[in-house]
């Protein structure tokens, strides 16, 4: 199985922090924080990866390389000159993608189990899959609403008060879904999580365990005083 990293936004939420390095390079006890993430999908057993770069991207693959180092296997789509999105990240990688695909956050630390999230995809012969967490307001604004093994309602924007889960940050997609994404354009990943709620084809794994999350100060510091517990794990 391979896994998609999306790590190419600009950070503008850690600024000034992130105005020399991309957010994935950011230290943490001495390492960025996108090794981190690099041993939690190798002790899931998925060693196959390709990372979607974008802002300073040069800074993750001068010292990622080939991934060998981590016993990896590492490929790289980069947005170029115009950052298009995550969703157009990864219709830019399509020439990359195997028929079936995971897609990870690149400011989240998942502590949970990837491969019952591939059994469960498998077992239900969806074209898409997205992991959520019963959040109900806690850590952030909720912005699912699930019934039954699917995803019923998606959004960041327009909450409802049925929305009781929030998007945990790992998404499994067939790659024929990148047919619905646009070439070369920005085009953010909710767009198709929408277009395939509509069609039915979005399954829900909940996830018990909390995410953790660095795309703001306060989430970074979190990790920073947890993250030793964590990756014993």
């Amino acid at each position: 199985m391979q896994i998609v990293i999306l790590c190419g936004g600009l950070a503008t939420r850690l600024y000034p922090l992130t105005k020399k390095i991309p957010k994935a390079m950011i230290r943490i006890g001495g390492k960025p924080f996108l090794e981190y993430q690099l041993e939690l999908v190798k002790k899931n057993g998925i060693f196959d990866v390709v990372l979607c770069i974008g802002y300073k991207g040069n800074q993750i693959k001068k010292y990622f390389g080939n991934g060998k180092k981590w016993g990896l296997r590492i490929k790289y789509s980069s947005d170029g000159k115009k950052l298009l999105g995550t969703g157009g990240a990864l219709k830019k990688a399509e020439p990359l993608l195997e028929d079936v695909f995971l897609v990870m956050w690149g400011d989240c630390y998942l502590p949970f189990n990837f491969q019952k999230a591939i059994a469960f995809f498998k077992k239900h012969k969806k074209l898409g899959l997205m992991t959520v967490y019963k959040n109900e307001n806690r850590i952030e604004p909720s912005n699912a609403e699930v019934k039954g093994n699917l995803v019923k309602a998606y959004s960041k924007k327009r909450r409802t008060k049925k929305m009781k889960y929030i998007d945990y940050g790992v998404s499994i997609f067939k790659k024929e879904v990148l047919k619905y994404i646009p070439k070369n354009k920005f085009y953010d990943l909710s767009k198709l999580n929408q277009l395939l709620i509509r069609k039915k084809q979005l399954l829900a794994f909940p996830v018990k365990r909390r995410f953790y999350q660095i795309g703001t100060f306060e989430g970074l510091e979190e990790f920073k005083r947890k993250y030793k517990k964590l990756t014993k794990l």
